[in-house]
């Protein structure tokens, strides 16, 4: 068991065998079927743990390092800004688009798609269920497009990630800092009634 939980990559595997054996539970012992509605399920729960990995890190910058950040020594805050918010920042860039990418999809299988991004228009607004789910959609799409073309193209040039930015003067650093800080907190904002929205239309109508 320690050689398991002492890597993070094992543990990780370990996680989706798990997962697999509960399927293969689930499939012999109590009939669930191998269809169309087995595979929406599947992106479902990809689309949750994309979310939840997404949503995770995006509470972790905004309730946990950033108020943190003026705490650390000066000394001890290149550990921070060079090793662990870059690697944060991979994951949650890239958990952003898997959530995006298997929320379509999971629509489009479920067959709402464009009703939900149509906010009910395209149907005449005949099921409140998919005007909801939509407007989670946007609000989801709104946060992955912060991401991917505000916080993090910022989050580079404030700390030179990848030495990509290595001239920049110190105002514009600030500056990429608090634009990054700000759409971040945005999203912060922005998380709580998406969620609202994803969850509201499974349990509500």
């Amino acid at each position: 068991m320690a050689s398991i939980l002492t890597s993070l990559q094992n543990t990780v595997v370990a996680a989706f065998v798990l997962a697999a054996l509960v399927l293969l539970f689930s499939v012999a012992s109590l009939g669930v079927g191998i269809d169309h509605a087995f595979g929406a399920f599947v992106f479902r729960w990809l689309h949750v743990v994309s979310g939840v990995m997404w949503i995770g890190l995006l509470w972790y910058f905004n309730f946990v390092q950033m108020p943190s950040m003026p705490k650390i020594p000066d000394e001890q805050k290149p550990a921070v800004g060079k090793v662990i918010a870059p690697e944060a920042l991979f994951w949650f860039r890239w958990a952003a688009m898997a959530t995006i990418i298997t929320g379509i999809i999971l629509a489009w299988m479920n067959g709402y798609l464009v009703d939900a991004f149509t906010l009910g228009a395209s149907n005449g607004f005949a099921v409140s269920k998919n005007i909801l789910i939509g407007l989670g959609m946007w609000l989801g799409t709104i946060m992955w497009f912060n991401v991917w073309f505000v916080i993090w193209p910022n989050q580079q040039k404030a700390l030179n990630i990848d030495n990509k930015f290595p001239d920049l003067a110190a105002p514009d650093k600030a500056a990429a800092a608090r634009t990054a800080m700000l759409f971040s907190r945005t999203n912060t904002m922005l998380s709580v009634p998406m969620l609202f929205c994803m969850v509201g239309a499974q349990n509500l109508l």
